[in-house]
């Protein structure tokens, strides 16, 4: 098993026709990914990577190829709209790669998700992984092998080196799920961690934070009192500056809130073992 995405995944790219678009609806492709649709407006009737049929709305093309999986790849100035518009169609999981997307539009898309059962990872996110199924994003497949290591992450660069450590260490991962550093987004670690804890063939998590925000400390005290299984966590930007942001967004300390040894010191509060650094993870893992 894994979480929210499986070789029965129907994915429709959004921005198929984009640069970016193209080039990572390849790479699904050649993975096995199932990219079923493609949307561009104006664009409809073409199409992509030779096989991909383009649509010029999104509920047009749910309706003729079953799309129950959203990637968006379109500019910062059209994503909000395109995560509406996906929602719209009845589109039950959106990964948002794109990033740049302003805090305000972010607060909008937010208030208007909880009112939906509509699950949107990211933005500014890598997206998610199943090896050996199915990968919907940008994360490299031939990096990750099948196992039994839930993996969920707010740095796209450290998520690759974690994948790679853990296939190089003769571990794999069930699913991993590269949720964004924005200071908005649709998902959060509680929540991917609510779904590792039910899945049967997650027996042990890998969590990567960074600075910034209190999503790692929410996290500590959700494994604390719920999860069952064993956690290992590296925090990103320990020797980040005050008021300098490191990568992402969210990655900023302020006024003394954000910082990472208090991320570190209530993860262990919570029994979750620290890596010093990415590639010790795997030491930790049974």
């Amino acid at each position: 098993m894994s979480i929210l995405v499986d070789r029965t995944t129907r994915v429709l790219v959004q921005g198929i026709t984009g640069k970016e678009g193209l080039f990572h609806t390849r790479q699904m492709l050649g993975y096995g990914t199932q990219v079923v649709a493609g949307v561009t407006p104006g664009k409809g009737g073409e199409w992509a990577a030779e096989r991909v049929p383009v649509f010029d709305t999104v509920k047009g093309a749910v309706r003729t190829s079953g799309a129950n999986c959203s990637v968006i790849y379109v500019p910062a100035r059209f994503a909000t709209d395109a995560i509406f518009e996906a929602v719209d169609a009845g589109i039950s999981l959106i990964a948002c790669i794109t990033e740049g997307i302003p805090v305000q539009d972010m607060v909008r898309v937010r208030t208007y998700l909880d009112q939906t059962e509509a699950r949107l990872v990211g933005p500014n996110c890598p997206g998610l992984l199943t090896p050996g199924e199915t990968s919907v994003g940008i994360i490299p497949g031939h990096i990750a092998r099948a196992g039994s290591v839930g993996v969920v992450s707010r740095s796209g660069t450290l998520t690759y080196e974690v994948l790679h450590a853990l296939k190089q260490s003769g571990k794999g991962a069930s699913t991993c799920v590269g949720i964004g550093g924005d200071p908005i987004n649709g998902t959060s670690f509680v929540d991917v961690l609510r779904l590792f804890e039910e899945d049967p063939q997650t027996e042990q998590v890998v969590m990567i934070g960074e600075i910034g925000g209190a999503d790692e400390e929410e996290a500590a005290e959700h494994i604390a009192d719920y999860l069952s299984k064993p956690v290992v966590a590296f925090i990103a930007g320990q020797t980040a500056p005050v008021g300098k942001r490191m990568g992402h967004a969210g990655a900023i300390v302020e006024g003394g809130s954000g910082l990472a040894a208090d991320k570190i010191a209530a993860l262990r509060q919570a029994r979750v073992q620290i890596a010093s650094h990415p590639e010790e993870i795997p030491s930790f893992l049974n």
